[in-house]
């Protein structure tokens, strides 16, 4: 596919090491200043965007305003986010954002929530901890923030959470369920950020044969489907 890839920075290098790998065609990398003049309809198959939380939607508009289905990997924007969705949905356009797109991670999440769902009621206090590289602009984390819904869905009570901004971890949660005599520890850890490149690009192959407003749970349901 022709990929156009939003955001310069390392997420943005690594998918497009990762997009050659693959035999994908990068049509751009572009930084946010860059991108308005840069993406123009028909440049490319999908643009998938990884910038910082300022610069989202800004990023995702122009790239839908192109005629582009959009992956959308920047998390901490959460009220603009909704917004592009409610205007998508009216005007069309295809787009899918997700805070994390390890297919890892979708598993620990449901790993998360069949914890949180067996010791309810019980003598375990629950905790996570999300550490992720220094740089890293908003905490908790999209992810972290994932995992506490699906828990407190799964619970019925709000899950705490410790955030850890330190060196140059690509992203580690953990959920620590404490008794007086035992303790449980779940844990995910990103070793490389090839794991959220390669996701990600899986996930534009699929979306731009999609419409509307979609979820990662659609594509998994896909994946499974055609397994």
């Amino acid at each position: 596919m022709r990929v156009l890839l939003i955001g310069d920075g390392k997420m943005g290098r690594t998918l497009a090491q990762v997009a050659a790998e693959r035999g994908d065609a990068v049509v751009g990398l572009y930084g946010p200043a860059e991108m308005a003049a840069a993406i123009t309809p028909g440049i490319a198959d999908v643009a998938v965007e990884f910038t910082h939380p300022s610069a989202a939607a800004g990023a995702v508009r122009a790239a839908l305003a192109a005629g582009l289905p959009v992956v959308s990997g920047t998390t901490g924007w959460d009220a603009e986010l909704a917004v592009v969705q409610d205007t998508l949905r009216r005007e069309g356009g295809t787009m899918l954002h997700a805070a994390n797109f390890s297919l890892g991670v979708q598993l620990f999440q449901r790993l998360v929530a069949l914890a949180a769902q067996l010791t309810r009621g019980s003598e375990f206090d629950a905790h996570l901890i999300e550490t992720h590289h220094a740089a890293k602009r908003d905490a908790p984390s999209g992810t972290a923030l994932s995992l506490i819904a699906a828990a407190n869905a799964a619970s019925g009570g709000v899950l705490p959470v410790s955030s850890v901004r330190v060196g140059h971890v690509p992203g580690t949660h953990t959920l620590v369920l404490d008794a007086p005599f035992e303790q449980i520890t779940l844990t995910h850890e990103a070793r490389d950020r090839r794991v959220f490149a390669a996701g990600a690009l899986a996930v534009a192959d699929w979306l731009r044969t999609q419409t509307g407003v979609r979820t990662l749970d659609d594509y998994l349901a896909a994946r499974l489907t055609s397994s």
